[in-house]
């Protein structure tokens, strides 16, 4: 495609005094005369890793594949959605399930103190409270396709841990509350207040002397911008102008969400100091997924770690009809009741997360293409029993196309216990992230 437009600088804010925000892909970024994929408006692609604890309903018990949840049946492009996985059938097309995988270097007595923060690294941590583990491919990729956006990462969860069981008395609790590692002794705290995170990704204020100050000068971020965004608008094309007020309007609504949310903030109350879960748990994964698609839209990131739900998460799923807490109920003793019940909770995570790829696939992002077309996600557990706390075969998604780079609409069912490691080199190759190994791998996996 060639375009004659006026040129408008792909990172293009609006400012307004110490505020600004990042605007969507328009049509006026694209330099006249020129072919999209030869200018800095070509899509690039982003990652994400969505991590759930506490495995899944696999064909990784007793009853074998007559309680199989998740596993595909066949391999190929003709394969079946298990329950948990139906609610991907609209995006079959950008769907790839690989089968057989195993994360050798996540095997300890430790169990939950070291499952999260081995997910992404594939490297043993050593026995110390001190941290020292593997670099996170998530981090790998933002050195190389993050440093051009205002957050080279971006790290999320919905809960800020998941108590004593996810430390341990020989490694600590470094690796138990993040999936990322900057470097091998530097874990990356995960966000899970959403004002917090709202305020890293559109930049209220470094610290919260900062955030007050600028609080008693205005209301909201888009007030402030309004100004310097209608006369930007009055430059442009309809189809940018309608981009933009779609845009702006998303993140006025997770302003007013994050303000409702902060109103209910029960750490306000005076509770007894046992596990307490948030009464509207629903209402804050969607909200943080809200903020991804956002992020990724206005290109203020466009690499996302996302633990869906802590480690040894006591969250209750009463909005889906279970009541039950999530890590005692994973224990779930190969009891058929408890684990149609873990079924359930494990078919909602799911939905939200097609709720998100929904909002992703309906953003132009390029020539003709969305912004989940020129993702890749990785989406999965670093457990597979949660009964047995077993590391194969690990229940393992991708998500997205990556540009064409990522075939898609396939089950791969690879040679039992090939490392987890080998599909992590495969995703950073395909997001064009140059790297030779990672943790314990021994290839890629060129199917994918």
């Amino acid at each position: 495609m060639f375009v004659t437009k006026k040129h408008l600088s792909r990172r293009t804010l609006l400012r307004a005094g110490g505020a600004a925000i990042g605007l969507p892909l328009l049509n006026a970024m694209v330099p006249a005369a020129t072919a999209l994929a030869q200018t800095a408006a070509a899509p690039k692609p982003r990652m994400g890793f969505f991590y759930l604890p506490h495995g899944a309903i696999m064909d990784n018990t007793r009853f074998g594949a007559e309680m199989n949840r998740w596993t595909p049946e066949k391999a190929g492009r003709d394969f079946d959605l298990k329950p948990i996985l139906e609610p991907l059938a609209p995006f079959k097309d950008h769907l790839t399930v690989v089968t057989g995988l195993g994360n050798k270097p996540a095997e300890s007595s430790a169990v939950h103190a070291i499952t999260p923060g081995t997910w992404l690294s594939c490297v043993p941590p050593r026995q110390s409270h001190a941290p020292y583990g593997g670099v996170t491919v998530d981090q790998m990729a933002a050195r190389h396709i993050g440093q051009d956006t205002p957050l080279p990462s971006l790290e999320l969860a919905t809960e800020e841990s998941g108590g004593s069981a996810a430390c341990d008395g020989t490694y600590g609790c470094s690796y138990g509350n993040t999936i990322s590692f900057r470097t091998p002794t530097t874990p990356l705290p995960m966000e899970f207040d959403p004002r917090r995170a709202f305020e890293k990704i559109f930049g209220r204020g470094r610290t919260e002397a900062e955030r007050r100050a600028i609080s008693r000068d205005y209301v909201s971020l888009l007030d402030m911008v309004s100004e310097e965004a209608s006369d930007l608008k009055r430059t442009l094309g309809a189809q940018d102008r309608s981009l933009i007020d779609d845009y702006l309007d998303s993140v006025r609504e997770i302003e007013r969400r994050v303000e409702l949310l902060e109103k209910r903030d029960m750490s306000k109350l005076d509770l007894p100091d046992v596990p307490i879960a948030m009464p509207d748990f629903d209402e804050h994964l969607r909200l943080m997924f809200d903020m991804i698609a956002a992020a990724y839209q206005a290109n203020m990131t466009r690499i996302v770690s996302f633990m869906m739900a802590a480690e040894v998460s006591n969250m209750p799923y009463r909005h889906v009809g279970v009541p039950d807490a999530f890590h005692p109920l994973s224990h779930h003793a190969e009891n058929r009741a408890s684990m149609e019940k873990l079924v359930i909770v494990q078919r909602y995570h799911t939905q939200v997360f097609v709720d998100f790829l929904d909002k992703l696939s309906k953003m132009p992002d390029g020539d003709g293409g969305s912004v989940l077309d020129n993702s890749i996600f990785l989406y999965g557990s670093n457990m597979s029993n949660s009964n047995s706390h077993n590391n194969f075969p690990l229940p393992t998604l991708v998500v997205g196309r990556g540009g064409g780079r990522v075939k898609g609409h396939q089950h791969i069912r690879v040679p039992d216990h090939t490392p987890l490691a080998n599909l992590h080199v495969t995703l950073l190759e395909r997001a064009g992230v140059p790297v030779e190994s990672v943790g314990d791998s021994t290839g890629d996996l060129s199917e994918v």
